[in-house]
């Protein structure tokens, strides 16, 4: 006998459907699986067993053989479980076929259908009315889907379902989603009057930004701050932030949805497949996924491996990565702030004339960052330890609500002019959106006749001006000189701002 069952497996951040066809034949007791599995899938076949016994069925003395089409799709994880036992049991005729009705979802030995990562991709493309998931993740499992969703935590409650002696469990119901934890404050920074001006300028723009100062500034505190001035995601970013993270198999908020920025901070030994993600023919999303809509932080930015560093070109670029592997590929988003801090030097400087380093060895310890990466900064900012008097006082400095508000309201500029953020704009529309006056022009000039200024750095000026101006009240048409001279001071040669840290 013969049964199809519809299923899904998960690749990158993107679900895939998969037809889990399974013949049972007379013959010598076999079981083979067939349709480009990976281990993990592979290794089905002793659980898919022992869960059919122990869910009080009988396992078919008979040749069978699974199938999992397409087959040119590489199937990973053991998602597929659940979808082969009732399929094994179906074509044994144990069990009805249960029409237009899909299954995702790991088996254990004792019968329990356990969540496996990627539900929500794969439940929003599973070709069926209806579809089973583990009972615990139904709420992940709504995210994307428009089949009905049932829950099952152990095979033995659908095999009863499906033979119609017992109702499906009753499914979570419906409630108003709970507001997943807000970020930290900007209220509770003391001091850094220019840093706290870069971070506002970062969530309006669009803009990187690069903190260096000693240990002990605030920069990790500054940084962790920038989630809290950007607008909540809107409502099908905040669908495709989430099926990134479920592909990751990170843990998702108790109402299912992502709503506030993600803020992603790798430690500084994390490898590159960590950080840009794949590792595997599952090709799981990296950090820079994880952080897709949100802030990636670089903490101790010059302790990263180079390779790291250079692989994040790409992604600052064009707002996506491309991940390839001898028999798959996969393009995941990467559309992120990137924030990240350094030291000045080794010793990392700390109070005023206590830096050991001679300047040898703080130009080896700055070489270390690319000219390149370095150039994908908009905004680089020297960070200082506040004196005492402004981490003492008692009255509170201006909270994120009222920075995200003028960040909104730049944002709508932006976006209502020209359809992008700042960051995103090209030469073209640089010179259609971002004019610059006579004075300004020619502050700009100087600068690039005293070589101080790259091509790329040009534009990238100008980017920072468009958003200092239209931070403003009523933003100007035409960048003055104080936006230019503003945004030239909020990009500092690197050796210039570890000499002032």
């Amino acid at each position: 006998m013969f049964a199809s069952i519809p299923s899904a497996v998960v690749l990158g951040a993107r679900g895939h459907p998969v037809t889990v066809e399974v013949h049972v034949s007379p013959g010598i007791p076999t079981f083979t699986l067939v349709g480009l599995p990976d281990e993990a899938c592979r290794e089905a076949r002793d659980r898919v067993r022992a869960a059919i016994l122990s869910s009080g069925a009988a396992w078919p003395q008979k040749r069978i053989t699974v199938n999992l089409a397409p087959t040119r799709l590489r199937k990973t994880g053991s998602g597929l479980d659940l979808a082969i036992a009732i399929g094994v049991l179906v074509a044994d005729e144990q069990v009805p076929l249960p029409t237009g009705t899909g299954f995702v979802g790991e088996l254990g030995l004792d019968g329990s259908v356990r969540p496996v990562p990627g539900l929500a991709p794969m439940t929003g493309v599973v070709e069926a009315d209806a579809i089973v998931v583990p009972g615990g993740a139904i709420t992940e499992a709504r995210v994307a889907a428009t089949a009905t969703i049932r829950g099952a935590d152990h095979l033995g409650e659908a095999l009863l379902a499906l033979a119609g002696e017992a109702p499906w469990p009753d499914p979570t119901p419906l409630h108003e989603q709970p507001d997943d934890e807000p970020p930290p404050d900007l209220a509770e920074v003391r001091g850094q009057p220019v840093a706290k001006l870069a971070v506002e300028l970062a969530a309006a723009g669009g803009h990187h930004l690069l903190l260096v100062g000693p240990p002990g500034a605030g920069k990790t505190m500054i940084a962790s701050r920038l989630p809290g001035v950007l607008p909540r995601l809107e409502r099908e970013r905040s669908v495709e932030v989430t099926m990134i993270h479920s592909a990751a198999g990170v843990g998702l908020p108790a109402g299912g949805l992502v709503r506030h920025p993600p803020f992603r901070a790798p430690h500084h030994t994390a490898s590159t497949v960590a950080v840009v993600g794949g590792g595997s023919a599952s090709l799981r999303p990296g950090e820079v996924s994880l952080a897709h809509g949100g802030v990636l932080f670089l903490d101790e930015l010059g302790e990263f491996p180079p390779s790291v560093l250079d692989a994040l070109r790409q992604p600052l670029e064009t707002g996506e990565i491309h991940v390839a592997r001898a028999a798959v590929r996969a393009t995941l988003p990467a559309q992120f702030l990137l924030v990240a801090a350094t030291n000045p030097c080794p010793c990392g400087g700390g109070a005023p004339g206590a830096c050991e380093c001679d300047e040898a060895r703080r130009q080896r310890y700055l070489r270390r960052l690319s000219g390149p990466l370095l150039d994908r900064f908009d905004l680089r900012i020297a960070v200082r330890r506040p004196d005492p008097d402004e981490l003492l006082a008692a009255e509170g400095a201006e909270p994120s609500a009222v920075v995200a508000a003028r960040v909104a309201a730049a944002r709508r500029v932006a976006l209502d002019r020209q359809g992008r953020f700042n960051a995103a704009l090209g030469g073209g529309a640089l010179d259609r959106h971002a004019a610059l006056s006579p004075a300004a022009s020619a502050v700009l000039r100087h600068e690039l006749e005293l070589d101080r200024l790259t091509g790329r750095g040009l534009h990238r000026v100008r980017r920072v001006a468009r958003t200092l101006a239209d931070l403003e009240p009523s933003p100007p048409d035409r960048l003055e000189e104080s936006h230019v001279v503003a945004a030239l001071a909020l990009r500092t040669r690197l050796g210039a701002m570890a000499r002032a840290a």
